[in-house]
């Protein structure tokens, strides 16, 4: 017991959190003799992932491309194919965020990239300040669930390291994140276009020409998402070679082509991009270190019992880790909440009957509408800074898109087969 206070007190005291991790992790093991060099052992398992090579790849690519005025031309092209729609811009700016997460992994990015573009070219066209406000900040994790999401990386290589009797190819939570973030999606799309209704929105034709203008800006820039997704799921690349591939490709256009990148600039965003990786990384390590000591002393299996006891219907414990896992977003980065919770959470999980790939997109379902849940979703503090409105005002502006989310979690938590369809028809 004195153990825990004094872990707490260093966590008040702003400790980092791998070193609290690591600081428990080594007690546990000697605790009960077993040599400390165990966790030196799994960090260099670690380290000897293959698919763990993905990640710092991805994240390098997506810092890249932020440094870019692809995010620019993205909106350029959304803009010029669903403008025309009622509520278009909206529209626009929902599958614009979207997609950006999904490339650049980080939903902060995003909102402070495409915010500058997208929250003045809102207001002008006639969209309610609130509106405005709920939907960016909203929209800004959407990309969770969309290949390459690193953080579906993550779970996958964690899930990997964990005997849980099931496989969990992270070319599978890719196709299985699709339906589930295009549902979410829609649901969006569907409250966007009902609120313009009741706006004075300046509505622009289609143009065929504006398209084919701005289709022809981003014609570097379009293909790569379906380059890499096309060649992990034909199995030409494996997920490292993609990240690989995504690197290059990056460099190549906003550097050597459209030279929005500066060469002498490379070796900045490489290192902020690194120190983002081996913060997630170190976490990864002394967190499956702490794992290992959580299974030899048959943890999981007690808190899987002692649950049991208490809560006999799968669709219980479904509901009331839809509820830990919003309060988990609202206080954790998604990559600390992997690393730290999916190793107590799958094997129960598994218990229950939950498909470990199911369970994957439940949590990171969850987990983007954490980012802007209050009081402290982190999402609503970047969104004050970079539009400079008070906090409180975030968060009256993001309820409704709360609920909407909230409602589409609990269709993806209860039916799994949107999930699950595209995965087993992969498989047959």
């Amino acid at each position: 017991m004195t153990v825990v206070v004094i872990l707490a007190v260093l966590v008040v005291l702003g400790v980092p959190l791998f070193a609290i991790i690591a600081t428990s992790a080594l007690y546990g093991f000697s605790s009960i003799d077993i040599d400390l060099s165990v966790i030196a052992i799994e960090i260099y398992r670690i380290a000897d992932t293959p698919v763990l090579l993905a990640i710092p790849l991805f994240t390098l690519a997506g810092y890249i491309l932020g440094e870019s005025k692809a995010s620019e031309r993205l909106v350029r092209v959304t803009d010029a194919m669903l403008g025309w729609f009622p509520g278009g811009l909206a529209i626009v700016s929902l599958f614009a965020c979207a997609f950006f997460t999904a490339l650049t992994g980080a939903s902060g990015a995003t909102i402070i990239a495409l915010g500058a573009i997208l929250y003045p070219a809102m207001k002008q066209a006639g969209y309610a300040e609130k509106f405005n406000l709920g939907l960016i900040t909203s929209s800004g994790s959407l990309g969770l669930l969309f290949p390459p999401s690193i953080a579906l990386i993550l779970y996958g290589v964690i899930a990997q390291q964990m005997d849980i009797g099931e496989n969990v190819a992270i070319d599978d939570l890719f196709i299985a994140g699709l339906l589930p973030g295009l549902f979410m999606l829609v649901l969006l799309t569907a409250w966007s276009m009902y609120k313009s209704t009741g706006m004075h929105i300046q509505r622009a034709e289609f143009n065929w020409h504006r398209l084919v203008s701005a289709l022809r800006e981003s014609i570097w820039e379009l293909p790569m998402p379906f380059v890499l997704v096309g060649g992990i799921y034909s199995g030409y690349f494996a997920i490292s070679e993609a990240a690989a591939v995504a690197v290059l490709y990056v460099l190549i256009v906003e550097v050597v082509i459209l030279r929005e990148v500066p060469l002498k600039k490379l070796p900045d965003i490489m290192r902020d991009s690194m120190v983002l990786v081996g913060g997630v990384l170190i976490i990864l390590a002394v967190s499956l270190a702490s794992t290992n000591y959580l299974i030899d002393t048959e943890v999981p299996t007690r808190l899987f019992e002692f649950v049991k006891e208490h809560i006999d219907s799968k669709l219980t414990f479904l509901i009331l880790l839809n509820i830990f896992l919003l309060m988990l977003g609202m206080i954790l980065d998604v990559f600390s909440a992997l690393v730290i919770m999916v190793p107590l959470i799958l094997p129960m999980a598994v218990g229950y009957g939950i498909n470990p790939i199911h369970l994957g997109i439940i949590f990171l379902a969850n987990m983007q509408i954490g980012y802007f849940t209050p009081p402290v979703g982190m999402n609503l503090f970047i969104a004050s800074y970079r539009f400079r409105k008070p906090v409180t005002e975030l968060y009256a502006s993001t309820i409704p898109f709360m609920f909407i989310l909230m409602a589409a979690v609990l269709v993806i938590t209860y039916w799994p087969e949107l999930t699950l369809y595209l995965v087993e028809n992969r498989a047959k």
